[in-house]
């Protein structure tokens, strides 16, 4: 597929990028190249192909969380040597925001 000059800027709109002459010029030849090489599958007979999404054969691991109740002495010793608690829990790190 080859790409003109305006459909390179339009990309680049879309991408929020700020693209000079000459980077217009050099991403509408190699913009052109990789979509021809994407082209060249449409020749590909897939025919009775069957669809793939995964082809290694692993699986998630995954196990039900498990409560696990302990005595007063322990969870006393626990909460004393953890470096933050509050109210009977520990008081970790946020994974995602703090």
């Amino acid at each position: 597929m080859k790409l003109d000059k305006v459909q390179v800027e339009h990309i680049a709109k879309l991408a929020r990028l700020e693209l000079g002459e000459e980077e217009i010029t050099m991403y509408t030849e190699q913009l052109s190249a990789v979509l021809g090489y994407i082209d060249m599958l449409d020749e590909v007979d897939v025919e009775g192909v069957e669809e793939t999404s995964q082809v290694t054969g692993l699986q998630d691991v995954v196990r039900n969380d498990e409560v696990v109740s302990c005595d007063d002495d322990t969870r006393k010793k626990l909460l004393e040597q953890f470096p933050k608690n509050q109210v009977n829990l520990l008081k970790v790190k946020g994974v995602f925001f703090e």
